[in-house]
């Protein structure tokens, strides 16, 4: 199992973890640049009853609290689904120097599948990114969740 696998697998426990309590699966995971673990976080928005609530955006804000510093540079961040516009965002004003997520959101992702906010040429540096890390496993875990609402 790689690196990148290992901290994903914990990113999907994280999103099992959501599901259990009712909200969209989805998981991260933000280690530091030693490889050791800062945050866990899912999605709280439900019973937060705040839509900013996303697993990227609390584990970058209790991250941020942590390490005592607003910029992650020398951080990787792990997601089960490609980010949203909100997150995106987040990730690139938080400086995060790599983001590796699972399954693509051809709904609303803006890494790759409707927007590329990352990339623009006029935000911050863009991070690395890796997509489609236990790809299969983030996806299921998503339909499930989906289809048990319907």
């Amino acid at each position: 199992m790689s690196k990148d696998q290992e901290y994903m697998a914990i990113a999907l426990d994280e999103a099992r973890l959501a599901m259990q309590s009712g909200e969209v699966p989805v998981g991260a995971v933000l280690i530091d640049d030693e490889g050791g673990v800062v945050v866990r976080a899912h999605n709280l928005c439900e019973r937060e009853t705040d839509a900013t609530a996303h697993a990227e955006m609390l584990a970058i804000r209790e991250a941020e609290k942590r390490l005592s510093r607003w910029r992650l540079t020398g951080c990787t961040l792990y997601v089960t689904l490609e980010p949203c516009p909100m997150c995106a965002g987040a990730i690139m004003a938080s400086r995060i120097s790599r983001l590796v997520y699972g399954a693509i959101d051809a709904r609303a992702g803006a890494v790759e599948s409707i927007f590329n906010i990352p990339g623009h040429p006029s935000l911050a540096p863009e991070p690395q990114i890796t997509a489609g890390v236990m790809e299969d496993e983030c996806k299921a875990l998503l339909q499930n969740f989906f289809a048990a609402r319907r």
